[in-house]
Parts: C-alpha cells; sequence; structure tokens
C-alpha cells in the first residue's frame, strides 16, 4: 500500500535525510526513530505531500491519506461533539458511536474544548482519526500529552481498528505503542549530515 523509494528531504534548505526506502503492506506500521533533528517530522511531511522531496519516490493512493502533527488541530470554541462532527462533514463521514468508547470521550462530549486538560485535548485530537476513515496515515508523535491508560487507548484504535482493517500508519515516536509486529526504523544511517537541533528547528522535531 506504501512503497517509498530512495526518498531524500532537505529542511530550509539544508539536505536531512537521504537514500531512504521502505514498503509497507496494509495492515502493517512503521515506527520512526532517530534523535531530536534526525528529520523525522521532515520526513513525515514530505512522504505526506506536504513538501516536496529532493530526491525518490513515494506512492500510496492520496486520496486515502492523512497526516496528523503533534498539534491538537481542534476549536477551542466547539464543544467535543461539534468538533468531531466538523471534521466529520469535511470527509464526508458522521461521527461513528464508537469514538466515544474508543478515546473514552463519552463524558466529555458536551464540553467546550477550551475547557478541557492537555491530555484531554489530545485525546479528541486523535479521534478525529477515527471519524475521516483514512487508511495511510502519516503520525508525528501522537501520544504528547498523554498519560499511561490513554496511550493505551490510542495503541487499542490502531491496532484493533486501523490496522485490522487494512490500513497503514508511519508513525514517529519515542514510546512503544505496542503494535505488535510493527517494523521500525532508525533514521540515523540516513543522516545527510550532522545537524543537531537548534532553538529555530525545535518546533518541527
Amino acid at each position: 500500500m506504501l512503497k517509498v523509494r530512495d526518498i531524500a528531504v532537505e529542511r530550509s534548505g539544508v539536505p536531512v535525510l537521504s537514500g531512504v526506502s521502505f514498503d509497507l503492506a496494509a495492515g502493517h506500521a512503521l515506527i520512526l526513530r532517530g534523535p531530536n533533528g534526525i528529520g523525522k517530522t521532515t520526513l513525515l511531511r514530505t512522504l505526506a505531500g506536504l513538501q516536496e522531496p529532493t530526491n525518490g519516490t513515494c506512492e500510496f493512493p492520496v486520496d486515502q491519506a492523512a497526516y496528523a502533527s503533534h498539534a491538537d488541530g481542534i476549536k477551542t470554541a466547539l464543544t467535543v461533539r461539534e468538533n468531531l462532527s466538523f471534521w466529520a462533514d469535511v470527509y464526508g463521514n458522521t461521527v461513528p458511536d464508537v469514538i466515544w468508547d474508543w478515546f473514552d470521550l463519552g463524558d466529555l462530549r458536551d464540553r467546550f474544548a477550551g475547557t478541557l486538560s492537555a491530555g484531554q485535548k489530545r485525546r479528541v485530537g486523535l479521534a478525529r482519526l477515527g471519524v475521516i476513515s483514512r487508511k495511510v496515515l502519516f503520525l508525528d508523535e501522537p501520544t504528547v500529552s498523554l498519560d499511561g491508560f490513554s496511550v493505551k487507548l490510542f495503541s487499542s484504535f490502531m491496532r484493533d481498528h486501523h490496522l485490522a482493517h487494512g490500513g497503514v500508519a508511519v508513525i514517529a515516536t519515542h514510546i512503544d505503542l505496542g503494535l505488535g509486529e510493527a517494523q521500525t526504523l532508525d533514521l540515523t544511517p540516513f543522516a545527510a549530515q550532522d545537524d543537531g537541533p537548534s532553538d529555530s528547528d525545535e518546533a518541527f522535531l
């Protein structure tokens, strides 16, 4: 479902990674590893089509892909229910009833998103993945702000719903998500140069 061949990427005109290749079949996940500044976010954004690679190709059904950063992407003036309904409408879907259990949002559905804790907002942000119904997910540090229980909720959603129904996911994370036989790709050998993180880069790492 996802074929990456000899991808090279740059950040602000500076080469970051080169020679990245992998295949990902339906029902499987790939975990990106590497130190801060190695280029995980830049690679994800490139694979998702948000910026052009400097070399190589990435093949997947574009109309079935979605990218989610570590930002929550929610509207604080809307309720949780209204936020999810908004995203469902954008993608021509409805909000499935099971979404409230998947992300433990049942008691929060009528709360304004702006009143939620950081972890609760993150769960709402991740719940968007359950309403957009996209098969190819590019996820950048999806578990930021989540406690252990919420990480397990997200892992269960990915394993038992998204992957079990033929989806794929490329995920940048430093933690074990418990996704069974997920592949792991350490990006360190693909570094185009040694450019550790700086203050100006930190928002993108």
